[in-house]
């Protein structure tokens, strides 16, 4: 499938743009003035200055993949910017499920990342100065306060029901269904309790609690008119079942793919001709997604390939240079509004091979 919609020149402007803003954040991580203490170390170790060195995205292919294990092993200060110094941090968790979980500190980024996801949501389908419920992950998870913050952007305000995906998952993997289903049910009935005794009209969870929940309650009736779905697989046939079924094709519907590292892809919307084929575009140029061959990482993939999903954060307050996510999906061509590559179909890298515990987020 291709559906190209942006001309080259704005493809080239977004470039540029990519390249001017490596430069400039780049700079800021490996300078003595501003910089955190591992990438100026790491520096040192490495024998270059990536802060002088690097010119362009394409630049950063002269660094390695960057290691989960940094976020898991090393104290949260390394990664602190000397520029934010002294000045109290956000400390979010990524996984988990067994062993030390990664953590990424930060201060503003989610707000920035939500607060222009703002500006593409529609007023019919989140009414501003309303209300909002949230059934998914809090605690330690960047989700909690970004959706509060998007909420709040908007003029609302947001109930929240709280979702342990953690131990989903460990009862999943340890062959627990009826634990997990139970789980499951209670966090759908706190829902149902918020929905019948207080006005709502956007929905945020992830999409086995969604058709969990539209199970017991007709969501329009109960005052739903969008819906934010992330964090599980939505194959194309799932993604017609959800809006066809679920949403009986009048609710807004927003599948979105997001996490700590990354903040948030958003979806341009089904067109016919997708065919239910969901393609989300990262907030360039804060974060970069390519599709790559997981054999040769430093490869692209054609359009309409699969391949594995490689990160990279650039912002003032986290760099992160080549993350290989555990997600693989389709390279997709820029798509308009968004003049740079996207990616489809996502789903758990390796998920035709093996059998993957995906649990309810």
């Amino acid at each position: 499938m291709s559906t190209i919609t942006v001309n080259p020149e704005d493809i080239n402007k977004s470039q540029e743009q990519l390249d001017a803003h490596v430069r400039e954040i780049v700079r800021w991580h490996f300078a003595p003035e501003t910089g955190c203490s591992f990438w100026l170390d790491w520096a040192r170790k490495a024998g270059w200055n990536p802060g002088e060195e690097v010119k362009s995205f394409g630049d950063l292919q002269r660094f390695p993949h960057f290691e989960d294990e940094w976020l898991r092993d090393l104290q949260p200060e390394v990664w602190v910017p000397k520029a934010f110094k002294g000045r109290p941090f956000n400390i979010f968790e990524t996984g988990g499920t067994t062993g030390m979980p990664k953590q990424r500190v930060g201060w503003d980024d989610y707000k920035v990342d939500y607060s222009e996801f703002s500006g593409k949501v529609s007023d019919a389908h989140f009414p501003r100065n309303h209300y909002w419920l949230m059934m998914g992950p809090t605690g330690p998870r960047r989700l909690r306060l970004s959706i509060e913050h998007l909420a709040n952007v908007r003029g609302s305000s947001c109930y929240f029901i709280d979702l342990d995906p953690r131990w989903v998952k460990k009862l999943i993997t340890q062959k627990k269904g009826d634990q997990a289903h139970a789980y499951m049910d209670h966090v759908v009935d706190q829902a149902i309790t918020i929905l019948k005794n207080r006005r709502v009209s956007g929905l945020f969870t992830t999409p086995k609690l969604l058709e969990a929940l539209a199970e017991k309650v007709n969501l329009w009736d109960a005052g739903i008119r969008g819906v934010f779905c992330g964090g599980t697989t939505m194959a194309p046939q799932y993604v017609r079942f959800i809006v066809e079924e679920v949403l009986e094709g009048r609710i807004g519907f927003y599948p979105t793919y997001g996490n700590t590292l990354m903040g948030l892809a958003a979806s341009v919307p089904i067109l016919p001709e997708d065919n239910f084929s969901i393609t989300y575009y990262a907030p360039q140029p804060r974060a970069v997604l390519r599709i790559v061959d997981p054999n040769q990482t430093s490869e692209l993939k054609g359009y309409g390939d699969w391949g594995r999903v490689e990160l990279t954060t650039l912002t003032k307050e986290f760099f992160m240079p080549r993350f290989l996510e555990r997600d693989e999906a389709i390279r997709r061509e820029p798509r308009a509004p968004y003049a740079w590559d996207g990616v489809a179909e996502v789903r758990p890298f390796g998920a035709m091979e093996k059998s993957i515990v995906e649990g309810v987020y």
